[in-house]
């Protein structure tokens, strides 16, 4: 499929041709591809870099967040690694970034098993062209807010043994779930699958952010499928119930175990504020019996 693109160039207006992967509506911003135009990559439209520069207008450090919020997540599996943990779950993944999720893993241990879950069938394609060669390594296409569809699916269970312990990401992610899908009970059904010992990172946005830059993302959100929900810090901290956090508990994402220069070295907290924090599960709890 391709788009026309029209904009004006010194006062000139110029057409340019865009190429979208069929069945995706290039008028709606992805979540997914708005995260890669702030990291840098590639694989984004328009109607992506648009939205990231209206909100970049309002919150010039939301591209510096979000690179603390994926060098957060290499972190946090960093440390589960090094405590043991040999097989994750990457829900809501988006597009490939590196070092993606299986690099950090293998670096520990080669034979750690990687699945990465994402709904987007464009997301889905790239992860599996990149992952092509990879046997502990695979990707799912699901929707995480039906935890049934990830923890029954065939090529979830070839990898991930859930009576042993798992890392779970939950990375960016469930600020696109909404009150009314109850993202608590979506945290609980998972963590009711897993075995003692099993770890959580999460990382969400936060209501503490400034209030030009949440009313920007929601505005560009409205009309899409990831309308996004910020939450405060005692929010968030509920979707944690049952995890022992580790060290330092849910701070800023550039601040969790971050031993190199400070991102924001002014001490000026940042615009567009993303929090993380990583959580043990001390025992298995009995499953709840119903699927999402």
């Amino acid at each position: 499929m391709i788009n026309t693109l029209t904009f004006v160039d010194g006062g000139v207006a110029v057409t340019e041709l865009e190429r979208v992967p069929p069945g995706v509506d290039p008028n709606v911003p992805s979540s997914a591809r708005v995260y890669d135009y702030l990291l840098g990559g590639k694989d984004n439209l328009a109607v992506d870099r648009a939205f990231a520069d209206r909100l970049l207008a309002v919150a010039p450090d939301a591209r510096t967040t979000t690179r603390a919020n994926r060098a957060f997540l290499v972190r946090a599996v960093r440390l589960m690694a090094k405590l043991g943990i040999r097989q994750f779950i990457d829900l809501g993944t988006g597009m490939p970034a590196s070092p993606s999720v299986h690099e950090v893993a293998h670096g520990i241990d080669p034979s750690a098993s990687v699945v990465y879950v994402d709904y987007d069938p464009v997301v889905c394609l790239h992860a599996e062209v990149l992952l092509s060669s990879g046997e502990n390594v695979t990707s799912v296409q699901a929707d995480i807010r039906r935890p049934g569809s990830v923890i029954k699916d065939p090529e979830v269970n070839r990898l991930i043994d859930f009576s042993e312990p798992v890392g779970l990401l939950m990375v960016g992610v469930l600020h696109f779930v909404t009150d009314e899908e109850d993202p608590a009970g979506l945290v609980g059904e998972f963590a009711d699958r897993m075995a003692g010992g099993s770890h959580l990172a999460i990382s969400h946005a936060m209501a503490e952010s400034a209030p030009e830059a949440r009313a920007q993302w929601s505005a560009g959100t409205a009309n899409s499928p990831t309308q996004s929900t910020f939450r405060s810090h005692a929010e968030v901290l509920a979707l944690l119930d049952g995890f022992e956090l580790l060290d330092p508990g849910l701070v800023p994402v550039q601040d969790w175990r971050n031993d190199e220069l400070p991102l924001f070295p002014d001490d000026t907290p940042p615009r567009f504020r993303i929090d993380g924090a990583v959580g043990r599960l001390g025992r298995r709890t009995a499953g709840r019996g119903d699927d999402r």
